[in-house]
């Protein structure tokens, strides 16, 4: 059994950093060799890969824009009526991905409209989704790039997000029907949604291409206290043969190098070759 690949979700970690090329910084210092980022457009794609660089780095995942941050939206693949936004979005983040070479963009679905109920326009959002979705696997396949579908979980962290269980992603991927498009695993958010997670992960894991991981139900670090025994939950990757990367996408609870502990005490019983302290 291999050991598990983490990446640091800079995003997240490093909150005390100001910027995007510091906190690349920071991962690299800390002993990861990969890290990802939900939104980098703030900065130029070259910049950020020349941090990366710098840093001794792979960027493994960023996300599709959100849309218009002040009208509300957080992803525009299921969005009635943004389907050109959408497309243009994806041509951005194909741009930015080929430049840091990264492999991996979270095709983000968006959230149900202001003042509709998800019911209403269920049918709706799903067949917009598909259609994009198999736009997005055409235009992927062109760059050997891979879109992941993250369910976002509905109870606490985004009500309104179209996305929000395991199942309903793989049922959508299903009828895309395109193998360059995969389940992004983020356990916080299934967790919160459904539980059974030594059911789902072993049912959902040969379709998913990334794993992020967070306590519930504080989005701690995996050694806060919380729901989850992470020692168990990463000796089950490990037992189902998970080869892709594990995100860490949490919110730090101090500093973010101290909180590392739980990382490198697993880096320590793997005996990892890292170069951070």
């Amino acid at each position: 059994m291999a050991p598990l690949r983490f990446s640091a979700n800079v995003s997240w970690l490093f909150p005390e950093l100001p910027g995007l090329p510091e906190r690349l910084q920071a991962a690299g210092r800390a002993g990861f060799e990969a890290a990802e980022v939900a939104w980098p457009y703030a900065e130029t794609p070259e910049a950020l890969a020349s941090a990366a660089r710098a840093a001794g780095l792979r960027l493994v995942l960023i996300n599709t824009p959100r849309g218009d941050h002040e009208k509300g939206e957080m992803g525009l693949g299921a969005v009635p009526g943004r389907q050109k936004a959408f497309r243009e979005g994806l041509e951005q983040a194909v741009l930015y991905a080929k430049a840091l070479g990264c492999p991996r963009i979270h095709l983000m679905a968006g959230r149900v409209p202001q003042g509709t109920e998800r019911a209403a326009v269920k049918g709706e959002m799903e067949m917009v989704f598909v259609e994009n979705l198999r736009h997005a696997a055409g235009v992927l396949a062109e760059e050997n790039l891979v879109g992941l579908l993250e369910p976002i979980n509905t109870r606490i962290t985004d009500p309104q997000y179209f996305l929000d269980t395991p199942q309903q992603a793989a049922a959508i991927l299903q009828k895309v029907g395109r193998p360059n498009l995969q389940l992004q695993m983020d356990i916080f958010h299934w967790q919160i949604m459904d539980g059974n997670l030594t059911g789902n992960i072993r049912e959902f894991l040969p379709i998913v291409g990334h794993v992020q991981v967070a306590q519930v139900p504080d989005r701690g670090e995996p050694g806060s206290s919380g729901e989850l025994d992470f020692t168990y939950l990463f000796q089950l990757l490990e037992d189902e043969c998970y080869q892709g990367f594990v995100g860490c996408e949490y919110r730090p609870r101090g500093d973010t190098v101290e909180g590392l502990s739980w990382l490198r005490s697993y880096w320590d019983r793997q005996g990892h070759p890292r170069t951070g302290q």
